[in-house]
């Protein structure tokens, strides 16, 4: 048993005799970073961006009020050309070639749907980067799983940054669905091996985003449901699924968190300003 495993009923928490000692060791702060030079002259850029805007930092601390029983570290680093982000051997590592595709595929503008170019960076990044981490924290705390783990770690991350303040949380989704959009588009139709994959599709994550975002907030998102074509049906159950959703975050992770902590983190404002530029690599 790697963590202070609970149960919470009736207000009171059971531990048992083993979890009281790994209770005594579990720990807010407990994530490192580091950003790994890299050997490719092309990723140089992108090292510079990233690092000069303090990018790991700030998630460092946006993390720190999760109670871990030992460090987990968050790298940027190269992946041998691929586009990717990991999580194994208590390190989520983020590539550099992941951060590329991104760059590549920012609108030059504003698009009419009101999604800024640098939300379409951000957004997917720090979406992932929770996704990963959502991962870790089923890996640490033992949580179970019912359903596919790609599913609930998506899920973990969207409620995560759902409890920012609206226009952040608004830029967080919007920025995401766009770039699962962006991926369906380039990479055409879905096959039999994609269906079949761990992960859904990049339509069915991005409208899983979207109910999941409309049932937190109808008012907020319902603009964005419409225009990212998230059918009524659908829609008609968004506030069930996110009920079911947060209760079941609050049960399970709920417990690793510093409430105190999470409440001033999630208070601040995150996000760079919507003007920002960001260096594009060439298409």
């Amino acid at each position: 048993m790697k963590n202070c495993r609970s149960l919470a009923g009736n207000g009171l928490i059971v531990v048992t005799a083993m979890a009281m000692t790994a209770c005594a060791t579990v720990k807010t702060n407990q994530v490192r970073i580091e950003y790994v030079p890299p050997k490719i002259p092309e990723h140089q850029q992108t090292y510079e961006f990233m690092k000069e805007r303090q990018s790991l930092e700030k998630l460092q601390e946006f993390l720190s009020p999760f109670r871990l029983e030992w460090p987990l570290t968050i790298s940027l680093t190269e992946c041998d050309g691929e586009a990717d982000a990991m999580y194994s051997d208590d390190t989520i590592s983020i590539c550099y070639e992941y951060i590329d595709a991104l760059r590549r595929n920012m609108p030059a503008k504003t698009t009419p749907a009101g999604i800024e170019p640098i939300d379409t960076l951000v957004g997917p990044f720090v979406d992932t980067v929770l996704h990963e981490f959502a991962h870790a924290l089923f890996d640490y705390a033992d949580i179970p799983i019912l359903g596919r783990e790609e599913d609930a770690a998506d899920q973990v991350s969207a409620y995560i940054y759902l409890q920012l303040g609206k226009d952040e949380a608004r830029r967080l989704i919007m920025g995401t669905a766009y770039t699962y959009f962006i991926e369906a588009r380039d990479t055409g139709s879905p096959t039999t091996a994609d269906f079949a994959g761990e992960h859904g599709t990049p339509e069915q994550r991005a409208f899983n985003l979207l109910c999941m975002a409309y049932g937190a907030d109808p008012e907020l998102f319902e603009e964005a449901a419409t225009r990212g074509g998230l059918p009524q049906q659908r829609a008609e159950f968004c506030e069930e699924e996110y009920e079911l959703i947060s209760l079941a975050y609050e049960a399970l992770i709920g417990p690793h968190i510093d409430p105190d902590l999470a409440k001033k983190v999630y208070d601040r404002s995150w996000l760079p300003l919507k003007t920002t530029s960001m260096l594009r690599t060439r298409r």
